[in-house]
């Protein structure tokens, strides 16, 4: 495989630093406003708005952010997006300052931010075709997957825990100077930040909406990316419901104290780390289709263990194994929709397949929560288990050997298949 240029190294890296910077700061803010609105308000109801609003405009502004990134210069999408970090995080820095949160404020302040936070993704994830050379994409990808999952997940939780400890002005003022400084790095960016017209083959549709039923229709022509995009919907509502019911049941089932739990969640970080830096090497020894399959291996085995024992150490291997699957997926998936998906139409096929993956999760939860008040939690986490099984059989069948060698046609022969 031919050298990454000059120029691809450098956009890889200044990617890489803008998507570690701001989620971790995303990160902080997904621990620190639901702690401030207990502050707020004692009522459960009310607190879980405000971790509600901060992922919601995934379902709300998906598939119009997709349209809008395969419309605009996606590097000034970059920076109006931190441009609304900055406001909604400089507003609670001046309600800090006062000492009077309240709810309204906060939820207006989280979708302010989720909002950002799907234009961002979504623009980042579009860049990569376009500012990083074919031989370099996996590259770029596994290292920004790795530092979305690390920082958002592992790092910025646990960072924002110790700089609320100092105060939340202290933390909120820490992460508007993130956004800020990641804001400036990518002023080092070079090349070409329009999609490129006409690439999707006929004229581009006038209206939004037509561009939106475009991007869906796309999305359902191709048959492996259909598939993958409903698999990984299943999955990511496994998550969901695994991370919604897991602090009461690490609290009061298996009877986890305020770190052994910390344990559990910090398994999903390391393994995302260790998923990131190991995934080029797996590909090699492995082969994509069973790399890719170890996720749905992982996700199943984060499900079932909860509703099969009690043991720390059986839950936290179970967690690591998702916490790797889910990176692993994410490399391989991205590297392949890059390959296929045109230049012009990747805003918006980013942007229906994160509706239907990060979508799910909220939708996972609450259908977790249920099913745990109905059917208790370790028949609740059963039910969930079943569901990652069924997407094998499907994977097995769409994803095979032929298909991914066909989409890696220039790697035949290296096993990356």
């Amino acid at each position: 495989m031919a050298k990454q240029t000059p120029r691809g190294t450098r956009n890889t890296v200044v990617l890489l630093v803008f998507t570690a910077v701001t989620n971790l700061a995303d990160g902080v803010t997904k621990v620190v406003l639901p702690l401030l609105a207990t502050q707020a308000s004692g009522s459960p109801a009310q607190v879980a708005a405000v971790s509600l609003s901060l992922s919601l405009p995934w379902l709300l502004v998906a598939l119009h952010v997709g349209v809008l990134v395969d419309r605009v210069d996606r590097r000034r999408l970059l920076w109006g997006a931190n441009a609304l970090r900055l406001l909604a995080v400089g507003t609670l820095i001046q309600v800090a300052l006062s000492g009077t949160f309240s709810i309204t404020v906060l939820c207006a302040a989280g979708a302010v931010l989720g909002v950002a936070e799907v234009i961002a993704l979504t623009a980042a994830a579009a860049l990569i075709p376009a500012v990083v050379p074919p031989a370099g994409r996996e590259r770029a990808n596994t290292w920004i997957a790795g530092a979305e999952t690390v920082c958002n997940e592992f790092c910025g939780p646990f960072v924002g825990g110790l700089l609320l400890a100092a105060g939340a002005g202290v933390a909120l003022g820490v992460t508007w100077v993130s956004y800020l400084a990641a804001a400036l790095v990518l002023i080092l960016l070079t090349g070409r930040f329009r999609a490129a017209r006409n690439a999707a083959g006929g004229a581009a549709p006038e209206t939004v909406n037509s561009q939106i039923a475009d991007g869906l229709r796309y999305l359902w022509q191709q048959r492996l990316l259909r598939t993958m995009a409903l698999i990984l919907t299943a999955l990511c509502a496994c998550w969901g419901a695994w991370l919604a019911l897991m602090p009461l049941f690490a609290t009061r089932t298996m009877g986890l104290t305020p770190s052994e739990y910390g344990t559990v969640l910090s398994a999903l970080g390391i393994g995302g780390l260790v998923g990131a830096t190991t995934v080029t090497w797996l590909n090699r020894f492995f082969g994509r289709r069973w790399v890719m399959f170890a996720d749905l291996v992982g996700t199943l085995a984060m499900m079932a263990v909860p509703a099969l024992t009690t043991s720390l150490w059986a839950v936290t291997a179970a967690a690591f194994a998702g916490g790797m699957g889910g990176t692993v997926w994410t490399v391989n998936a991205r590297t392949i929709g890059q390959r296929l998906v045109p230049d012009a139409m990747l805003g918006r096929f980013n942007g229906v397949t994160r509706l239907f993956s990060w979508g799910a999760m909220p939708v996972g939860a609450g259908l977790m929560g249920l099913l745990a008040e109905w059917l208790g939690m370790r028949t609740a986490f059963l039910l969930f288990a079943a569901a990652a099984a069924v997407t094998i059989v499907p994977f097995l069948r769409v994803v095979t050997p032929g298909t991914l060698a066909g989409v890696f046609e220039d790697e035949r022969g290296r096993g990356a298949a």
